[in-house]
This record gives structure tokens, sequence and C-alpha cells, in this order.
């Protein structure tokens, strides 16, 4: 279907309203994505209205409503752990007896590490190793809900 002047002016009015190029294509019918994109470019159609996805228009097309589980809660962890000398752990006193989660700016003097007991197997103990070792469906769900 070609780029009639009435449909190049429906472009324009849908492509100031902040609409896709995707959901301009659909409701032009017989062109496609790419083709609104290009007929954009030569129009010299950069410019456009900004807006967020809740204020442009909802084309009908339904959504598979997907029913995904509660992130889990995150791990509650304690304030790190002083040593004797009432100082934390740090780069020369750090031993493998104590979980390594790393607190801080590395460049700054008060970078420490928690100093807690270790998970079994683990460098960090067990609330730090529940945050470093999150199965995927807890990230990809994290990640989705930002």
């Amino acid at each position: 279907m070609g780029w009639t002047e009435e449909r190049v002016e429906q472009l324009k009015t849908l492509w100031t309203e902040g609409l896709s190029a995707s959901q301009i294509a659909r409701v032009l019918g017989g062109v496609t994505r790419n083709a609104v994109i290009g007929k954009v470019h030569r129009l010299g159609l950069a410019g456009r209205a900004t807006s967020t996805r809740a204020d442009r228009p909802r084309l009908s097309m339904p959504r598979q409503h997907v029913v995904r589980a509660a992130p889990e809660p995150e791990p509650v962890v304690e304030d790190p752990l002083p040593l004797e000398d009432g100082n934390y752990a740090n780069v020369l006193s750090v031993t493998d007896r104590m979980c390594r989660w790393p607190i801080g700016d590395p460049a700054d003097n008060a970078f420490h590490f928690c100093g807690r007991k270790p998970k079994t197997g683990s460098p960090y103990c067990e609330a730090h190793a529940r945050k470093a070792y999150q199965p995927q469906s807890a990230r990809r769900d994290r990640r989705a809900a930002h």
C-alpha cells in the first residue's frame, strides 16, 4: 500500500501524539513498523511530543495476563561484626573464617568486610549469600518490576 497524502497526514498526527512506530503501523494497516520508521525519517519528523507509556492511547490488543510469584523479601543483613580491637575486617585482616562481603567504596579508608561467620562452602554469611546467589527467575522478576 502506498503513502497517499491522507496516510502521510495521519502518520504525522499519530507520530506527534507519541505513538510508537509499531502502533502507527497497526493503525494505518498495510505497512510495517520499519516502513513507518523510514517514512518518519524521510519526512524529518524526528521531534515529537514526549509522553509516558501511560499517556499513550492503548490500541485494542489484548495482553496475556501473567501471574508472577511475589519476589522473595530482601534478606535481613546485620551490621558488620567488629573485630576484638573494635575495627572491622579489612583487606589485611579478613580471613577465610569471615564473611567477605565488601562494604563501602574500596577507595575509601572506611572500606571493610562484613566479618560475620560464613555459610559453609561460601565466602559469605547466610544473608549475604542469599543476596549474592539468587535464582535466575528472582533476578528476572526484580528487573521486570523496575
